[in-house]
């Protein structure tokens, strides 16, 4: 579905991306994890078009889509929950949903994904009249992750979901994005919780410094010693 080859990516003289290559086949999770300045960040924001390609290429469903513009790519059927959740504060929920569909023309279409998206967060149905600066943390997170979720997206680009959330909330995210993904999403997964990411995904890289240093089954991951010692407090 996803093909990424010998991606660079660089802010002025530093290299942030190296060269770096991998592949999401469709319906997979999977988790990029890695330290901060990894370049996690840097490569969700690359396919999604927010930040150009120095050299490499990107492939999604067979057609190139290295520096399209944004706009183009999530026609195309990719969408971005960036970190920091970056909802429209002086919004309604229910306004920064609509947002989200602006692809589509169908009404009854975005009629069906706006109930999908209330069905998965309640919580967001029954705010959905309230400005979305309003809420708590994990509702914005809630509210970000619907929102990607009203286009017609193939492929979900997920920043950091679990990022200053309480341990329960950070259980009931990872919940909803299995269940996003067995109703049919491929997720590419940023995450600094690396052992929930490694529970949840199919397949795991790890980024360190620019470069894909280890790539396997999020499972054998999981007990790598390396791994284990590096991200997981062994």
């Amino acid at each position: 579905m996803l093909k990424v080859e010998n991606l660079v990516v660089s802010y002025g003289a530093i290299k942030a991306l190296k060269g770096i290559s991998f592949k999401i086949n469709p319906g997979e999770i999977v988790t990029l994890i890695g330290a901060n300045g990894a370049g996690k960040t840097t490569t969700l924001r690359t396919i999604s078009g927010l930040i150009r390609a120095q050299e490499g290429h990107i492939f999604f469903m067979g057609d190139e889509i290295t520096n399209k513009p944004a706009h183009k790519i999530v026609q195309m059927g990719i969408t971005h929950v960036p970190e920091g959740r970056r909802v429209f504060p002086d919004l309604t929920v229910r306004e920064n949903l609509e947002l989200g569909a602006w692809t589509l023309r169908d009404k009854k279409l975005k009629k069906d994904k706006l109930e999908g998206v209330f069905e998965l967060f309640p919580r967001l149905k029954e705010r959905q009249k309230q400005m979305a600066g309003t809420l708590s943390g994990g509702e914005q997170q809630m509210l970000a992750v619907g929102r990607a979720l009203m286009t017609e997206a193939q492929l979900v680009l997920l920043d950091e979901p679990s990022m200053g959330l309480a341990p329960m909330l950070v259980e009931e995210i990872f919940k909803v994005l299995k269940r996003i993904n067995e109703e049919g999403k491929t997720i590419l997964l940023v995450e600094q919780n690396a052992e929930m990411a490694l529970q949840l995904a199919d397949y795991a890289y790890v980024l360190e410094v620019g470069n894909i240093t280890m790539e396997g089954k999020a499972k054998d991951l999981l007990k790598d010693p390396k791994v284990k010692a590096a991200y997981l407090g062994a």
